[in-house]
């Protein structure tokens, strides 16, 4: 049976396909995924090295682009090494935690319209719900748990402090994520992705909602454990994190695998909520009518997939890693509160546009938000400047105390009283001996 739908995909498109086409729209995102990954792990390679001035992988087949396929291969047929204090069930599934629900999250990125797929009329999506931006949440939280038991199944003290990194971690930015969709929500009044796409046809949310989209690129990072949010894993203080008891076999290519399957996902949430979805951008659609219909939103998507995931490997490639306390300050006092006091304004906003008998009381009730947020501002603000100001005066202060010691440099050494020093009798060594 074929299905008439229109154009643009709703809620009401899904759930009518035959088994068989769902089998194949689930394989080619498989595919597409599996092999973004043998890519995406060349490309940003290759990428980094460019701008540090190297080569990169150049060996491994063309362009060195066989270079991933050997890696793969050779984690694969790599001994698989045991330690003997680690609990062997959740060692093993650890890494299927990580992998499983990062495939599960992209299932519900739109890749496209309605198209005629093998005669049937089917959308570009595998999956729509009513509340797919909260099953996509809902994965990424769950995740967690496979770093949290890496961790806690290796038995290790480094593993085990990067899994309780991870937990910690989560609290501080997933919330401000979950808040940063909130202004979505209202704006374009759904939770399914399918219809958010939608609601972008005129404007993109990130322009729209400029500052819902800047507090989520900077949870996207600590979404995808990436520098500079890559604590679960800092080798600088950790050894390797949560996986420091994988060695470099199967296990070890799973948790890669998950690690690039979020990267993935949040570049593809990025597109679906912010950038327009599938849709083409502004100049294009101006000249081009059939450009949002068809296969060629596919290509749209796949440009702006492809150009996050760029500025995902330009962070890394640019930015250190921040301290642990640093990014749970962030976390809670910075992204929180801005996103409250964001929500709030654009909440008076839309009750003003939807409800026209509402508008003095929307804009007084806008005016209240942000004179609020900005006296807040000012007043952190003073209390910054006069912490800083007291601190650069207790340093003078030490700095001229130790000034005044007769020591060189003014930093005060030990009495180097040689013959009596910490109560030891020395005795002068006669030449000549040992």
């Amino acid at each position: 049976m074929i299905h008439v739908l229109a154009a643009d995909p709703t809620l009401a498109d899904f759930g009518k396909d035959p088994l068989w086409i769902t089998i194949i729209k689930a394989v080619m995102l498989f595919a597409f995924l599996m092999l973004g990954i043998l890519f995406g792990v060349w490309f940003e390679r290759k990428l980094i090295s460019r701008m540090q001035h190297r080569y990169g992988p150049n060996r491994a087949g063309k362009f060195g682009l066989l270079q991933s396929v050997a890696d793969g291969l050779k984690m694969g047929l790599k001994e698989d090494i045991f330690p003997r204090t680690v609990d062997k069930v959740l060692y093993l599934l650890a890494p299927v935690i990580m992998v499983v629900p990062a495939f599960l999250a992209f299932s519900i990125v739109p890749f496209g319209p309605v198209v005629n797929l093998f005669g049937v009329q089917t959308p570009l999506q595998l999956v729509d719900l009513p509340v797919a931006v909260l099953f996509m949440l809902a994965m990424g939280a769950v995740s967690v748990y496979g770093v949290v038991l890496a961790g806690w199944s290796s038995r290790s003290p480094y593993a085990l402090l990067g899994g309780l990194r991870s937990a910690a971690q989560v609290v501080s930015y997933e919330i401000a994520m979950g808040l940063s969709f909130v202004a979505i929500f209202l704006f374009a009044g759904t939770l399914s992705t399918s219809e958010i796409v939608a609601a972008q046809e005129q404007t993109w949310f990130a322009v729209l909602l400029i500052p819902s989209f800047l507090v989520y690129v900077i949870c996207m990072f600590g979404e995808a454990a990436r520098i500079p949010f890559d604590l679960p894993e800092g080798e600088g203080e950790l050894v390797g994190g949560f996986q420091t008891e994988y060695s470099s076999s199967l296990k070890f290519a799973l948790i890669m695998m998950g690690e690039y399957l979020h990267t993935f996902t949040a570049s593809g949430i990025a597109v679906t909520l912010f950038l327009g979805g599938w849709r083409a951008p502004a100049p294009i659609t101006t000249f081009w009518e059939g450009a949002n219909s068809g296969w060629w939103p596919v290509l749209w998507f796949f440009i702006k997939f492809v150009l996050t995931f760029c500025f995902i490997v330009w962070v890394r490639a640019s930015l250190p890693r921040v301290r642990y306390d640093q990014l749970m300050s962030l976390g809670w006092k910075v992204l929180i509160p801005v996103n409250l006091a964001w929500i709030l304004l654009v909440a008076a906003v839309r009750n003003v546009v939807v409800y026209e008998e509402s508008r003095t009381v929307g804009i007084a009730l806008g005016a209240v938000i942000v004179v609020g947020a900005l006296a807040i501002w000012m007043r952190f603000d003073t209390v910054n400047q006069r912490r800083k100001e007291a601190k650069k005066a207790q340093v003078e202060a030490e700095f001229e105390e130790l000034s005044e010691e007769p020591a060189a440099g003014g930093f005060p050494v030990p009495p180097l009283d040689l013959p009596h020093y910490h109560g030891v009798q020395h005795k002068e060594i006669p030449s000549g001996t040992n």
